[in-house]
């Protein structure tokens, strides 16, 4: 069931009527219920699946807490961790590795003739397994206790707004608030309305968009350099509309529900540095790698060569956790570079606060790391090594533009211009709070500031372009993640 859809309307329609008019206990045993129709809506198979996860943890959380001998806590944690990566990895990682290693053995002489299975990707696999997993390691950890309500764990699990592709929910955020009574709160769901609308906006009439011209590039082998360079820039902003459009509906669909779930985006094509790229892209993910994965690797504790190495191996598994293919873990290789770089040359140099440094320097930082992050863009969207190799060869060989190159670069721009302004207004509000709270004309650029009639007209431009402008509905990227 996608958000951008009818059905999605009206399945939400009825859950949000019936909500308010159960008490806690039923608000919670009903929501279970839709969690379950709606991602069984796509298979129904599937659901056996987050079931077996569920089981496992709430099972394996009260028997670590419960048990004082730290090697049962720890056998308790094993099992949680296995099942969970089991299933993730025999559903998504099964083909690929067998491909691979029959590859591999052809390579000195070896014809293998192994059998894979015809394996269906179960739709949010990747964020519901990583999300029922933190649970057992909290617990081991002391971090949080466990619960005795399966019901409600797994409703924790299996919440549908974020259920399919996230964010990657914390018990400690997420089980509380299911915990506790909700009431309706007018002024909140005047705001999860605006979320959804907001991201059926990037979605529908970003993202949907500019995928058409992105695909009638990387689908033509005789596109020249100019027009891979815009369609790529094109796809920075068809994956940002479409991943943090997706990710503003689930925190306003919730938010419509009573519940907070966590800012998954905040700017990140205006970082100035890797670092602060992945601390503003896709944040779910990001602190999910580094508290579970770099972390436990060593972090930065054991010294300059190991940082870098806990660095590699974490993108590199950021990579292969997008997908079970090599140019995904191309991509994570790429951006493991970029920050192994940036840690090395800051060694050198004091980096300064980017809320401190001079305008102009700043601006030239976010520009360049942005076409870096584009570069990388390229190993994430074309696939196949040849494919690769072709856009490369196409993009040195020559930048001239034609007039067909001249109207994709203006539909881009067209496409692109409103997720640019409310990005530029979020990032130098941050920059510079003084000027903007002095300035009436800087002031009236962020929508929360815009007087009741032009908010009216706001709203009804952006109805209007959604309207005659979106694209004809498609799946989210990150659904097959």
């Amino acid at each position: 069931m996608l958000f951008n859809s009818w059905t999605f309307l009206v399945f939400f329609s009825v859950v949000v009527g019936l909500y308010y008019l159960l008490s806690h206990r039923w608000q919670n045993r009903m929501l279970l219920v839709a969690s379950y129709f709606f991602y069984g809506w796509w298979d129904w198979r599937f659901l056996s699946l987050i079931f077996i996860s569920t089981a496992t943890d709430y099972i394996c959380g009260i028997q670590i807490y419960e048990h004082q001998r730290p090697e049962v806590k720890k056998r308790f944690l094993i099992i949680s961790v296995v099942v969970n990566l089991s299933l993730l990895g025999f559903f998504k990682y099964w083909g690929f590795f067998v491909q691979n290693f029959v590859t591999l053995l052809s390579t000195v002489g070896i014809n293998a003739n192994i059998a894979t299975l015809h394996i269906i990707l179960p739709v949010g696999i990747s964020f519901y397994t990583f999300q029922t997993m933190t649970y057992s390691i909290d617990i081991y950890r002391g971090e949080i206790e466990p619960t005795h309500n399966f019901f409600d764990f797994a409703l924790f699990v299996s919440f549908f707004p974020q259920l399919v592709a996230g964010p990657i929910e914390r018990a400690k955020n997420l089980l509380p608030q299911i915990q506790n009574d909700r009431n309706f709160d007018k002024d909140q769901m005047l705001r999860g309305l605006q979320l959804i609308f907001w991201g059926l906006f990037k979605k529908v009439f970003v993202a949907d968009n500019l995928a058409i011209i992105v695909e009638q590039v990387y689908s033509n082998p005789a596109a020249t350099g100019a027009e891979y360079i815009i369609a790529t820039w094109a796809f920075a902003f068809q994956i940002y509309g479409d991943f943090s459009g997706y990710s503003d509906i689930a925190r306003g669909t919730a938010k419509c529900l009573g519940i907070e779930l966590m800012v998954n985006f905040r700017q990140p094509y205006f970082a100035v540095n890797p670092s602060e790229l992945w601390r503003h892209w896709h944040i779910s993910l990001s602190t999910w790698l580094r508290d579970y994965l770099y972390i436990p690797l060593g972090g930065n504790r054991k010294g300059t060569i190991k940082t870098y190495r806990n660095l590699l191996l974490t993108m590199l598994l950021g990579g292969l956790w997008h997908g079970a293919a090599w140019n995904f873990v191309i991509w994570g290789a790429f951006h493991g570079f970029l920050l192994t770089a940036h840690r090395f040359f800051t060694t050198f140099k004091r980096s300064t606060s980017r809320f401190g440094s001079h305008l102009l320097s700043y601006m030239i930082k976010a520009f360049f790391m942005f076409h870096l992050t584009c570069l990388g863009w390229i190993f994430f969207r074309a696939q196949t090594f040849e494919h690769i190799k072709l856009i490369f060869n196409q993009i040195f060989s020559g930048f001239s533009l034609t007039p067909d190159s001249e109207e994709m670069l203006f539909k881009v721009l067209f496409f692109s211009a409103i997720p640019i302004f409310v990005m530029a207004v979020e990032t130098f509000k941050a920059l510079r709070p003084v000027l903007f709270s002095n300035n009436v004309f800087l002031k009236y650029c962020q929508f929360s500031n815009l007087p009741f009639q032009l908010k009216n007209v706001a709203y009804a431009a952006l109805t209007y372009l959604l309207c005659f402008y979106g694209a004809k509905a498609q799946a989210f990227i990150y659904f097959q993640f």
